[in-house]
């Protein structure tokens, strides 16, 4: 019997770090102000029924917490959740970390300059890429997650389009991922639309959206995975997102 992958496992939960990047589910976990809060209704409980087992009925809208977008979300010919394989859940990792440039400016958009000031540091961005954008936005409370003006107006980071440009069609990243609840920076975003999160799903890439604790991988070295249900015909949905990186 071949058990060398066996031993490779155990070689990986002995020797890396598993770093869970993805928020626990609840009517309180972080989600786009447009849609409500998980819902949860007992169908079963042990508690005066006489039942053996307990089970939960979850109302949950497709892109809500940490989860993917398929590119069916926005691209009427995009593919669609079922038609992505159990090999694109899986990537090398590349985080680019902007969070102090967050902390002085909530509206920063990731540019080409920042990739390429990356790209001098460590590298490359390997073709096939899973590369997410290091704000430190997951650490703020939920409530606090559109950082909103006195005159209610949206403030939180975003990529910009060339830095997508160039990740995407000169380095044919296969994923995106960051912390906050859209692609594109709240106030690009009323001022274009969201035509960052547009440009990625119309290449036929993953969009990853509400990541959390990026500050816990290294820049380079992390395998990432996206694990998401074969939901048929679907364009979004709830994702558990973890790394395996270096100690």
């Amino acid at each position: 019997m071949d058990t060398a992958l066996w031993n490779e496992l155990a070689k990986w939960k002995a020797e890396y770090r598993w770093v869970d990047l993805s928020f626990e589910l609840s009517p309180d976990t972080p989600h786009w102000h447009g849609f409500d809060p998980l819902g949860v209704k007992a169908l079963y409980t042990f508690e005066g029924t006489g039942n053996v087992f307990q089970s939960f009925q979850y109302t949950i809208p497709g892109q809500y917490g940490t989860h993917t977008d398929f590119p069916r979300h926005f691209d009427p010919k995009g593919r669609f959740a079922h038609e992505f394989g159990v090999q694109d859940m899986a990537y090398p990792l590349a985080v680019i970390d902007k969070s102090a440039a967050v902390a002085a400016d909530a509206d920063y958009r990731l540019t080409k300059r920042d990739v390429l000031d990356w790209e001098a540091a460590y590298g490359r961005v390997p073709e096939g890429a899973f590369v997410a954008f290091r704000s430190d936005w997951s650490k703020r409370a939920a409530a606090a997650y559109d950082n909103n003006d006195a005159d209610g107006n949206a403030h939180y980071p975003g990529w910009d389009l060339g830095a997508l440009k160039y990740l995407l069609d000169e380095r044919g990243a296969a994923a995106i991922g960051h912390e906050t609840p859209d692609t594109d920076s709240a106030a690009g975003a009323a001022d274009s639309g969201m035509i960052c999160e547009d440009f990625v799903l119309k290449r036929g890439r993953l969009n990853v959206e509400l990541v959390a604790n990026l500050d816990q991988v290294p820049p380079v070295g992390a395998i990432v995975f996206v694990a998401f249900p074969n939901v048929k015909n679907g364009v979004g949905f709830n994702s558990r997102v973890f790394a395996v990186a270096p100690k």
